[in-house]
This record gives structure tokens, sequence and C-alpha cells, in this order.
């Protein structure tokens, strides 16, 4: 399985290229419209064409390349069920599989930062197990800390903070080896003690994380609602953008 992180400095995104060169079927997981052409370059270095793209949920923060690398390369558009999204895309449920050749992706329902949110638990076949390798957390599990859920709860954030609770229970059941590969570094609004080191593992952050500390719901989403930072800039112009597929007009 190859696989390249793709870290934006500018809005302290993570995105991901990986897929199976064997079958010759790549992906990318929550792209940037900044770097479109880069993942375009880099699927051609390797021979193999982008076939699907992830979102983990709609993004608040940063315009999606979706629309532009499904117009590019035909890859089928992925986005957990209940996202909204008015393009064409597969609505994935919790627990569905997308093959990539010998690369397996599940996905993993974890609302909380926006209620429609998936992780992808990602398996190579090629070393001789389903067992997971790494899991693309988007914006629930980062490195450090946690995803705010202020951002898509219409004014009424407790509820989300609570699944975000039950969320990060189902992400710390995977074993302490798995790769976390989040959306999110150091610097990003949408989280408020994350590391500068932007990849880690299900047992670092089992040991390390402060946000997983918390043993009941309530006292988690007090912590995490205290002392918000400000949201995104043009936030609303943004998600409007990524749900409709559609770069908003320059004014």
């Amino acid at each position: 399985m190859i696989l390249r992180p793709y870290l934006h400095s500018e809005t302290s995104c993570a995105s991901y290229l990986f897929g199976c060169l064997t079958q010759q079927k790549l992906a990318v997981v929550d792209p940037h419209v900044e770097l479109t052409d880069r993942y375009l370059e880099a699927a051609d270095a390797t021979g193999a064409p982008i076939v699907a793209v992830f979102e983990t949920h709609v993004q608040a923060d940063h315009l999606s390349g979706l629309p532009a690398l499904v117009e590019e390369t035909g890859a089928v558009a992925y986005l957990p069920a209940g996202s909204g999204a008015e393009f064409e895309h597969v609505p994935l449920t919790d627990g569905e599989r997308v093959e990539l050749g010998n690369t397996v992706v599940d996905a993993l329902a974890t609302p909380g930062h926006a209620p429609a949110h998936h992780a992808y638990v990602v398996a190579d076949r090629r070393r001789g197990t389903e067992e997971p390798w790494l899991v693309f957390t988007g914006d629930s599990l980062l490195v450090g800390d946690v995803g705010r859920p202020d951002l898509h709860a219409g004014g009424y954030p407790e509820p989300l903070a609570r699944q975000l609770f039950e969320s990060m229970q189902l992400l710390l059941e995977l074993p302490d080896g798995v790769l976390v590969l989040p959306s999110h570094f150091a610097g990003s609004v949408c989280g408020r003690s994350l590391s500068g080191n932007p990849f880690s593992t299900i047992g670092f952050e089992r040991g390390h994380n402060r946000a997983l500390g918390f043993v009941e719901a309530g006292a988690f989403a007090r912590a995490l609602l205290a002392d918000l930072p400000p949201p995104p800039a043009h936030q609303a112009e943004i998600v409007a953008a990524n749900i409709s597929g559609r770069l908003p007009t320059p004014a």
C-alpha cells in the first residue's frame, strides 16, 4: 500500500493519498482544493489512477478539492450518509466497506465534530491480514486533542459533544498500534491543544491525550465546550460551497 501525507500549513490541514499499486487503485482523503495538482502529479508518478475520493465530513475551514478531483479523474466520491452533500456521491453508512485492490477501507461512524462524520479504518491485505493498520480520523480524534463540536451544531453543541465522547470510545477499541492520521495539526482552529506532530497511534493517544481522560460524557462535554476558539473565517460560505460542490463566486 502506498501512503502519502500532504500538510497544508496555511490552514493546518492534512490530507492523504493512499491505495493499492498492485491493482492500481488510489484514493484521496479530505482533499484540499489548493493541493489538487499535487495529488494528481503523485498519482501520475506511480502510474496508478485516483479512483476514489473520501471526505470524513463536510469541511468548515477550507474548500474541498473533491469536486476538482472527481472532474479530473472520474473518481467516485464517498461521504458519510446524511452529510447533506448536493452533488453526486456514494453515501456510506457505518460499517460499509470500499475495496481498493488490496487496500480495504471500512467506514466507522464517529459523529460529534459534525452530525455526519466518519473515520476510515484501513487494512492492507498484502500484510497477510485484514487487521487495521491505520485510521483516517478526520476532525474526530486529533493528535493531543479532539475536534470541536460547535461548528456544525446550529447553536446547540452539547448533544454533539456527547456524541463525540461515544465516538472516542469506538476509536479506542482499535489496537494500540493503529496509526492515527487526522485531518488537522497544530495551528488549526478545529482544536485547542493540537500537537505539532501531525501523526500518532491509538496507544499514544490513549496514554497522552488529555481529552480522552474523561470517563463520562457530561464531564467530557463541559470541558470541550469551555473557552472555544473563534470559528473559522468565512465558515458559512465554505460550508455552503462544500455542500454544493461548487466554488464560491468571487465578490
